[in-house]
């Protein structure tokens, strides 16, 4: 017998309304979304107000923006949105502008993140997305691992500049040439950004040697680099030792939770080269070297028994206009998959990685990492959205 046909039932595509701030946190030079990922945006039906001069730092004039179709506003305007798009965490005043129910993607940055802040988000019954854990479907924080990549590859431009005359080193050149010895480095850490500081290092020559407390992540870096480097598990005798002959020592150590362990100690440090380069990535999570203290990008080196110590914490700024390219190039589909699942809310009941994102729901803390650094209760976001 005829059947009737089952026809799909189309899902409701939601405008957003998403409001840009100009970022205000010290020396954050980064902007959430590009002029061609807001032309992008408004071409399917979305209105974004950005602040005036929020692109600045990044090389993005407001003529770009209004010309992509966003409306270039003062704060207020800009935090009238649906949705706020932020690098740094809010600030105090970015807070009393926040509205009831809003939502809000910034990053979650522990060591800059108040209980106080959290408490006033709570009040406003505001949900709030950490784009430093979102997940895509393989598992992986593609912000994390992107903005890893720059701070690997630029980790050794820092080096090379630290390493001449000019950066007040021993006056050498990054790498080799013929006839004189390769500079030697010594990479802490087999993850994201010690893969990129290796294969940049390798491409200028230098001789690497990385350590690392996984072996799986070791043999993953030979694989991934596609030579040969010295590789080696953190031995305390093995690793003094080759510090001891490195031009170049990059930090790259990672902790999955609290604190990055301390690996090299002052007595390490005191027996490497003079003029040689400490270059401490992992100084955002309070690094791995223990004669590292934090810098800024305006007095971003010291010394400490002769080493040269570069110790900022936000690398990333230090080449604004790429990073922030490459944020925009993951926020704007995130945006659009938002629309097209119909909100906010419907996309954190549908995409398992970006409700890994998520640690307050309206108002309710769902992090259970926050809850244990702040001891304040916590609910379970699954137990939450069945609720809803």
């Amino acid at each position: 017998m005829p059947q009737e046909e089952m026809l799909e039932v189309g899902r409701k595509k939601h405008h957003l309304y998403i409001g840009i701030p100009k970022e205000t946190s010290y020396q954050e030079h980064r902007v959430a979304l590009t002029p061609k990922a807001v032309a992008l945006l408004v071409n399917n039906g979305h209105r974004v107000v950005i602040q005036r001069g929020a692109g600045v730092r990044s090389n993005f004039s407001d003529n770009d923006y209004s010309e992509a179709g966003a409306e270039v506003a003062d704060i207020r305007k800009v935090f009238e949105a649906d949705l706020i798009l932020k690098i740094a965490p809010p600030t105090d005043k970015e807070i009393e502008l926040i509205q009831h129910g809003q939502t809000l993607m910034t990053a979650l940055q522990l060591n800059l993140q108040l209980k106080e802040t959290l408490q006033k988000l709570m009040q406003k019954r505001v949900t709030a997305i950490a784009w430093d854990f979102i997940q895509d479907e393989d598992g992986i924080y593609p912000i994390v691992r992107t903005m890893s990549e720059i701070a690997g590859n630029t980790s050794i431009l820092i080096a090379a500049e630290c390493l001449s005359n000019m950066g007040e080193g021993m006056g050498l050149m990054f790498g080799g040439i013929a006839g004189v010895e390769p500079s030697e480095v010594v990479i802490l850490g087999a993850g994201t950004v010690g893969e990129y500081a290796a294969r940049a290092a390798l491409g200028l020559g230098a001789s690497v040697k990385v350590f690392d407390s996984s072996i799986s992540r070791l043999r993953r870096l030979q694989d991934t680099v596609g030579q040969r480097v010295f590789t080696s598990v953190v031995e305390p005798t093995i690793l003094a030792k080759c510090l001891k002959h490195a031009d170049v020592a990059i930090g790259a150590i990672r902790s999955s939770r609290g604190r990055t362990p301390v690996i090299v100690t002052e007595e390490m440090v005191k027996d490497m080269k003079p003029g040689s380069v400490i270059v401490d990535v992992s100084i955002d999570r309070g690094g791995c070297f223990e004669t590292s203290r934090v810098t800024d990008h305006d007095r971003p080196t010291y010394r400490s028994f002769d080493v040269v110590h570069y110790c900022v914490p936000n690398i990333a700024s230090r080449v604004a206009r790429t990073a922030s390219i490459a944020l925009s190039n993951i926020f704007s589909p995130i945006v659009l998959e938002m629309a097209d699942m119909g909100g906010c809310k419907a996309l954190v009941k549908q995409d398992p990685g970006f409700r890994h994102g998520v640690y307050l729901y309206q108002g309710t803390l769902t992090s259970e990492l926050l809850g244990e650094v702040f001891e304040m209760p916590y609910k379970d976001i699954e137990l939450l959205l069945a609720a809803f």
